[in-house]
């Protein structure tokens, strides 16, 4: 097959191995010849050097078919030897052999005045000349595999995490990316198809494939960026003692653009947290969404309070969130029936909630989830934004989907709270361990004449376990594994104990009452207007100057009162 060009002027084309076109006419040509006559400006040398040799053969093959001349490292070499593409190795261009152990390959003023060379600066392309130093147009190179190395199972040997930080890769990367007017780099393979499509296309001075580089040139900082913090993060933990880094950089990958953020007005995007410590940890970033309509800002936050709430118990238990505050737990063995009940806890504030489960759902639950009616008329299925669990059985999945088309199902590895918890203020940033605190590690010290019943002492721990998700100042009302009310976020306690017992009704009758902080007042306030509800027991921290107060109220009422030693604020 042939092709016809027409050319205008003079030099409209050049390739290798074909004449410099000096005047107008008609040239034919053949088809391969077409290819790289329209990419002769691209005809030059690509360094690659990989760890990740995903789609390496259609890479070098589509370099290869253009003109572009490979230049390769080690087993990458031998990679695209197998593949059938001419490759030079980096020795034979630089004259020295790799040496100690791999470290050194890359470092030669032959590669990097290659890549670093403004081509457009007479007095550098001088020095190329002089020192006989030939220019490189595109570098393609990911780094050591150094986040799988320290995060596998059994744990390395420092020294073989320390083999494992790349140095000569982050020095091509970044020499490449700081010459982005003249030489493309490439960090990831998902941009090859792209590479090759410009490539064919584009000239390299033109405004677009500028653009191309320039936007390749970005990742390739932001991947050396993520790299290192990593690697800085993994060394901290061996020297840091635990103590707080003097500096950090979270690396953050952008999983998702968000509609708007907490309201219309506010944009937003969801990120996934890239550091070592969140490698396997499980929850909502990493969750996978089966069904449903795109997450939303909001819906993130309230999925992550309910998940973790859920995780938090031992035993199978469904929470109910609304606005990140529980408003429905409740732990029973048939999950069916826990549902029920935190429904139950409250149900204006269930509706259009977030369910959660710490246990699989299978196919009864399912349907028992898309059948239940609110307990205010017996007759309104109940409406939620999310249900996330652990799994699903196949039949269980499509009994959800079938429930609501905009209903998003979400399926995340357990996680109870754990880890670090950043929060962001003007100007900087709050860091602290997540509240991981479990009932099992706390002592729960009787402090009142009245001593716990067996059943008295297992409710304590559930809404102590529940309190400390509920916003500050919060007060939790249980009984039978299950909440009952709660209250949450008011400025004064008394108005929290107010609220939880307003929402428990009749049932507060004999329940357990849990506070996330002590006690400041007790006569005719938050302790003896919970005795005369008909609370029978109390856990608060303790430590108030008022702490014998709330003693002789309970011991007036015949009230149980234990105390922690551990307080739950939220804020």
């Amino acid at each position: 097959m042939a092709l016809q060009t027409r050319t205008t002027g003079f030099a409209a084309v050049k390739c290798r191995n074909t004449p410099v076109l000096k005047s107008s006419g008609i040239l034919r040509v053949s088809a391969k010849t077409a290819l790289k006559m329209s990419t002769v400006a691209q005809a030059g040398k690509a360094l690659i050097s990989l760890s990740d040799k995903t789609n390496l053969e259609s890479l070098v093959k589509g370099l290869n078919e253009l003109g572009i001349e490979c230049i390769s490292t080690g087993g990458t070499a031998k990679s695209i030897a197998a593949a059938g593409v001419p490759v030079k190795k980096v020795e034979d261009v630089t004259g020295f052999p790799e040496m100690l152990d791999g470290r050194v390959k890359t470092l030669h003023p032959l590669v990097h005045g290659g890549i670093l060379a403004i081509r457009d600066k007479p007095e550098h392309m001088a020095a190329l000349k002089q020192h006989k130093i030939g220019t490189i147009e595109i570098v393609v190179v990911n780094l050591y595999p150094f986040r799988r190395t320290v995060t596998a199972s059994p744990t390395p040997d420092f020294e073989v995490c320390v083999e494992n930080v790349d140095i000569g890769g982050p020095a091509m990367i970044r020499a490449a990316a700081k010459n982005m007017n003249h030489v493309t780099v490439v960090v990831d393979p998902a941009d090859y198809p792209e590479l090759l499509e410009k490539l064919k296309t584009q000239q390299p001075d033109s405004p677009e494939f500028l653009a191309f580089r320039k936007r390749l040139a970005w990742k390739a900082f932001q991947h050396c960026s993520t790299y290192d913090a990593q690697v800085a993060e993994w060394l901290w933990s061996q020297i840091g003692q635990g103590a707080p880094a003097p500096e950090v950089t979270v690396p953050l990958q952008l999983s998702q653009t968000l509609r708007y953020g907490e309201n219309p007005h506010q944009s937003a995007a969801f990120y996934t947290d890239l550091s070592l410590r969140e490698f396997n940890a499980g929850g909502v970033a990493t969750s996978k969404v089966h069904w449903g309509k795109e997450m939303s800002y909001n819906n993130y936050l309230d999925a992550d309070a309910a998940y973790q709430c859920a995780c938090d118990y031992l035993e199978p238990t469904c929470t109910i969130v609304k606005h990140t505050n529980p408003c429905g737990v409740a732990t029973r063995t048939d999950l069916r029936e826990a549902y029920r009940l935190a429904v139950i806890a409250d149900p204006i504030s269930a509706f259009g909630g977030i369910v959660a489960f710490n246990r699989p759902v299978d196919e009864s639950l399912a349907q028992e989830i898309k059948d239940y009616r609110s307990p205010q008329d017996g007759k309104t299925k109940m409406f939620y934004e999310i249900v996330i669990a652990p799994s699903y059985t196949p039949a269980a999945l499509e009994i959800l989907k079938s429930k609501s088309k905009n209903l998003r199902i979400l399926e995340a590895k357990p996680r109870a709270p754990s880890g670090l918890s950043l929060r962001q203020v003007a100007g900087g940033w709050l860091s602290q361990a997540a509240d991981s605190l479990a009932p099992e590690a706390i002592e729960f010290k009787c402090v009142s004449k009245a001593q716990p019943t067996p059943k008295q002492l297992e409710d304590l721990k559930f809404a102590w376990r529940c309190v400390k998700h509920v916003k500050s100042n919060a007060i939790t009302i249980a009984k039978d594994g299950r909440l009952l009310g709660m209250g949450s976020g008011q400025p004064n306690r008394v108005n929290s104990v107010r609220i939880a017992i307003e929402k428990s009704g009749k049932e507060v009758e004999g329940a357990v009452l849990a506070s996330d902080a002590f006690f400041p007042f007790s006569w005719n306030d938050s302790v003896e207007i919970a005795c005369k509800a008909g609370v029978k027991a109390i856990v608060h921290p303790g430590g108030s100057i008022r702490d014998q107060d709330a003693i002789d109220c309970c011991d007036k009422y015949g009230v149980v009162l234990l105390t922690t030693g551990h307080r739950h604020f939220r804020h």
